[in-house]
């Protein structure tokens, strides 16, 4: 990487100080610092943050405004109602969706700067509660600079949490809430769901926790029977598949039921990848639907194969021949979208490391969509994830941290 790439695309003062007090030490400090008082770390949290100048992030925040206007139209629900698996359609939807988180690729363009391409994007929401705790032990840790801050907006840590308990409680009382999953306290992101429980004062339950009375559902505390108001969903359906047994001794989420969704789980389909091809922006690839394909590309090294229906980078195909377009059976099901090509623009200690930036918003009840905070991940393997960088340093869950300025 030159010098060059390295003043455009970082805070070169930050990376420089950074990379040159780093030890093994101080990271293992780090990790310790992060776990204490609340669980072990399954995933792999990187050694540094991401310095983000300030031309990324306008350029960050424009693709997003982008994306956003798409949402806001009036016809969106009718553009996106056959993203919804029929067997996963849950009634009662809300109007809008409570977070938004759009995944961007670091790239280059044909002037050398930097820009975000668009990779993924999510109604449903993500570390929330992680990201802060983890910029604010980067920053302990690492003894970084007190004007870096992970937060857009002029929000600082005390205005993002009461953003965040707007967002989830409402007008409710805490308890009154729960944040829940298939299987809350075995999940890998449990540490988020650790420290939005510190945060906020809501209850942390898997779905098997909550029982069901007429329409009304229910959790036990201390041997009483406590009425739930509102559900944190951070239950994935695609988690459960065709095992929908567990619904016999809780509920099924596809009834009609006396329960606020924050987020309502149908926004889980209609912003995702389904929604990508409907983009036009230059922060935005090719992205078309399988099924709309008038012939098939001849250039297919240029592209990635992408199912709608999964998480987590799973069914995937990179390298895309013309047999693996052949053989699918349901292409209305599949995004043929044109690579991005990523950038080391990370400086670690041996080389140049890719990385991937996530904006993160929360959409209170009756208000606007508003840009709060970010998490990043970096990588060396073939693909952005743990298991394509499961032999490498460097690389894994971090942050990105701005200089502080007036928004």
């Amino acid at each position: 990487m030159t010098n060059l790439l390295r003043t455009v695309f970082m805070i070169e003062k930050y990376r420089q100080a950074f990379n040159a007090n780093f030890t093994d030490q101080k990271y293992k400090n780090f990790i310790k610092a992060l776990e204490k008082g609340y669980t072990e770390i399954p995933f792999r949290v990187a050694e540094t943050p991401i310095f983000i100048p300030d031309a990324l992030k306008q350029k960050l925040i424009a693709a997003g405004e982008e994306i956003i206007a798409l949402i806001k139209q009036d016809d969106f629900k009718e553009l996106t109602q056959k993203a919804i698996p029929a067997a996963w359609n849950v009634p009662n939807e809300t109007a809008h969706p409570h977070f938004l988180t759009f995944d961007y690729g670091l790239c280059k363009n044909e002037k050398g700067e930097v820009i975000p391409m668009l990779i993924e994007m999510q109604g449903f929401p993500s570390l929330y509660g992680f990201q802060s705790h983890l910029a604010k032990i980067y920053k302990e840790k690492f003894d970084l600079d007190e004007n870096l801050s992970p937060y857009f907006n002029g929000l600082n840590e005390t205005s993002y949490f009461e953003l965040f308990k707007k967002t989830i409680i409402g007008e409710h009382d805490p308890h009154e809430v729960a944040l829940m999953d298939i299987d809350a306290p075995n999940q890998k992101t449990a540490i988020d769901f650790l420290v939005t429980a510190k945060h906020l004062g809501i209850k942390i339950l898997s779905i098997t926790d909550i029982s069901k009375e007429e329409n009304q559902l229910f959790y036990q505390e201390n041997g009483q029977k406590i009425k739930l108001k509102r559900i944190y969903n951070r239950l994935i359906f695609d988690e459960i598949g065709e095992n929908t047994e567990i619904f016999k001794s809780s509920f099924d989420p596809r009834e009609e039921l006396d329960i606020e969704w924050i987020t309502h789980p149908n926004w889980f389909y209609r912003i995702s990848k389904y929604t990508i091809p409907f983009l036009k922006s230059v922060f935005v690839p090719e992205t078309r639907f399988l099924n709309t394909l008038k012939s098939i590309p001849t250039d297919l090294e240029n592209y990635v194969l992408k199912p709608l229906f999964s998480f987590a980078g799973m069914g995937v195909i990179i390298d895309v021949t013309e047999a693996d377009i052949k053989q699918i059976t349901d292409p209305k099901n599949w995004i043929l979208q044109r690579k991005v090509k990523y950038e080391p623009v990370i400086q670690a200690l041996d080389a140049g490391v890719k990385a991937e930036i996530r904006m993160m918003y929360l959409w209170p009840e009756g208000e606007e969509p508003q840009l709060c905070i970010n998490l990043g991940r970096l990588s060396r393997g073939k693909m952005i994830g743990v298991r394509y960088n499961a032999d490498f340093d460097w690389v894994g869950g971090t942050i990105g941290l701005m200089e502080s300025s007036p928004d």
